[in-house]
């Protein structure tokens, strides 16, 4: 009687088996034997590589009644009226919870507002077997100990591939992702679990998404466009740079005047582009109330656009008023007012 089983069961202490095959020990399974199967555990018979029933908790006697389809197999010729061999397969059916996942290389997306780019994305999700037999076949095989480390292995990429076939097809746009994490997840499980549970048995309960992020010439692409969004009024953004030297020291005298200059050169040149941006250029007549009273031949020049020697070939001439003081020229603000007039 040793020779043959009896009772067919497995208790699993481990917390990391998916999958585990019964050791017969070459021995027969005797007619009438007890199939016990607890919770969260499905029984698969596979006889001459061919799968038979699949049993749920409980326990069974194993006769010609409990196991049609294993009775109807070819070559299944004594119908357990004595004892058969078969291999018998325990496949772990509860929850495995926050096992990661991650794009081991970026991912090519097409997006609405990048264009086409490059994405790495990483995050965790728990799934449980909801096909056995399937399972068994696609992704354990006849692996008689098969564990949760060999899984994540075998599947991290088939995971990526479901996930970027399901974000493209979801449409999210990359720049939205980041604000979207805790319900991208619940987007995308109605499009991961039918691939998943028609090719390997499987189906995710949670997939979450910590982290999507696209190569560091976009990030640094997509700051340079908000800090060019966020300058609504170039008037006042030159007269805060402006500001900002003068507190700082440095930008004397003659550097107030060329930053002015500068400035309106380059607010000038955006308002005449198309779609430039918005904000009125005050005439130079009401930009000079920001230069010194007393002005040296360089301030002016810097405000004219001209030469230093053009401004002292001005004044010396008496077209441009101003004192000279020993060797230096000096002149008011409101002298070089009524010159431009």
């Amino acid at each position: 009687m040793s020779e043959f089983i009896e009772i067919i069961e497995w208790t699993d202490d481990s917390r990391d088996t998916l999958s585990y095959r019964f050791p017969d020990r070459d021995r027969a399974i005797k007619r009438g034997a007890q199939l016990i199967v607890r919770e969260s555990q499905a029984a698969q018979f596979v006889y001459l590589g061919q799968y038979g029933d699949t049993f749920g908790p409980g326990k069974y006697s194993l006769v010609t009644d409990n196991i049609p389809v294993l009775n109807r197999m070819k070559g299944w010729k004594y119908g357990f009226q004595s004892p058969f061999k078969a291999d018998v397969y325990f496949v772990t059916t509860r929850l495995f919870p926050a096992n990661p996942w991650g794009t081991a290389n970026p991912v090519m997306l097409r997006d609405a507002d990048l264009g086409i780019v490059r994405v790495r994305a990483f995050g965790t999700y728990d799934f449980r077997v909801v096909d056995a037999k399937r399972f068994l076949r696609e992704v354990a095989g006849t692996d008689d100990h098969f564990q949760l480390g060999e899984f994540s292995n075998a599947m991290r990429s088939r995971i990526v591939s479901v996930f970027s076939e399901a974000l493209a097809t979801s449409r999210i746009p990359v720049l939205d992702v980041a604000s979207r994490y805790s319900e991208l997840g619940q987007v995308l499980l109605p499009l991961i679990n039918p691939a998943l549970e028609g090719k390997y048995g499987l189906e995710m309960a949670t997939f979450v998404v910590e982290n999507v992020s696209v190569p560091p010439e976009v990030e640094q692409a997509i700051d340079k466009r908000s800090s060019i969004a966020a300058v609504q009024n170039l008037n006042d953004y030159v007269k805060y740079q402006i500001a900002q030297g003068v507190a700082s020291g440095t930008a004397g005298p003659a550097g107030v005047g060329a930053e002015l200059a500068v400035g309106m050169s380059v607010a000038q040149q955006m308002l005449a582009q198309p779609g430039g941006v918005a904000g009125s250029i005050p005439a130079p007549a009401a930009v000079t109330a920001a230069v010194p009273e007393i002005l040296n031949p360089a301030q002016a020049a810097a405000i004219l656009k001209v030469t230093e020697t053009d401004v002292i070939a001005s004044l010396e001439a008496g077209d441009l008023k101003g004192k000279r003081i020993g060797t230096e020229w000096r002149l008011t603000r409101a002298a070089l007012d009524r010159f431009l007039q």
